[in-house]
């Protein structure tokens, strides 16, 4: 059994064609079925169900299939880790993060980063709060970034870096605008913009509201954070955002008010996986985000 065979297998079983994962991986369509066909004759049991020009797995192949992209996903691993081991300032790390951190926090760290590592390179993926946690523990992710950090798990690594406040976004026409701080019940008869439901931020601010006796009404629901502002700054309602999503970036016609009662606050970490040894380009960045943000004070 050979690394390209099941580099083959994988290609087919996700494209479930066999003429587009040659043409994918650039190979004659020939090779590619010549190499399943031995891959299935080594195996002896077929993989696939030939359906017209299309094929199927088996669901010995659906089996395989599993097995096969996790010892994919190791080797490729522990290719990366030799290469980091020679030179840990070249590696490559694929970090998530979620839309509240895109626009201040991870750009930030990852500038100041790269000025002392500039060779390391970085896969960036925006994901949902659930996204982002799975794909750490299938190795998908290298780390993540989240707010709030989630509960204890024993498949992930959970490492504070800062605590920040959670703040009220009002149109500049608010009657509350003016005010150096609110109690969040002040917004008890306004429409609210939120995330949709299944979001973290959706939840925080529904259970904040919650905790200050009323249930917020949730007129409109947006997946971007920029939509979010451009919602409130047309009069369509308040909303509850972490204060560092608004710390470079308060559209106009909007005013960030704190709130004073009750404090809400929410913790943002980094994340990474427990099933395996990190490397070495991911443990330079997490020591260098942990001296980084222990550094800074304007989230505090």
């Amino acid at each position: 059994m050979e690394l390209r065979q099941l580099r083959y297998f994988v290609e087919v079983a996700e494209r479930e064609h066999i003429s587009e994962a040659a043409e994918h991986l650039h190979v004659a369509q020939s090779a590619i079925s010549r190499q399943i066909a031995n891959l299935e004759e080594e195996l002896g049991t077929p993989l696939f169900e030939r359906i017209g020009r299309n094929v199927k797995l088996t669901p010995v192949g659906k089996i395989f299939l599993e097995h096969t992209v996790t010892a994919l996903k190791a080797i490729d691993f522990a290719a990366k880790q030799v290469e980091e081991f020679i030179d840990p300032a070249k590696g490559t790390i694929k970090v998530g993060f979620p839309t509240s951190l895109a626009s201040y926090v991870l750009p930030t760290v990852i500038s100041a980063f790269k000025k002392e590592y500039p060779d390391v390179s970085f896969h960036l993926r925006q994901g949902s709060y659930k996204f982002l946690i799975e794909a750490v523990k299938s190795r998908e992710l290298n780390l993540a970034f989240l707010g709030p950090l989630p509960p204890k798990d024993e498949l992930i690594d959970a490492t504070v870096l800062f605590s920040e406040n959670i703040h009220a976004l009002l149109p500049a026409t608010h009657p509350l605008a003016k005010n150096s701080s609110i109690n969040l019940i002040d917004l008890r008869n306004d429409n609210f913009v939120l995330f949709p439901e299944g979001y973290i931020l959706h939840k925080v601010a529904v259970e904040a509201c919650k905790s200050a006796g009323f249930i917020a009404k949730v007129t409109s629901e947006g997946e971007d954070m920029d939509a979010l502002k451009g919602l409130v700054a047309a009069g369509i309602g308040v909303t509850l955002l972490p204060e560092s999503s608004l710390y470079d970036s308060t559209p106009r016609l909007t005013v960030k008010v704190p709130i004073a009662m009750p404090s809400i606050r929410r913790t943002v970490g980094v994340i990474s996986p427990t099933n395996r040894e990190l490397a070495p380009s991911e443990k330079v960045f997490i020591e260098f985000v942990n001296n980084f943000f222990s550094r800074l004070t304007q989230f505090q």
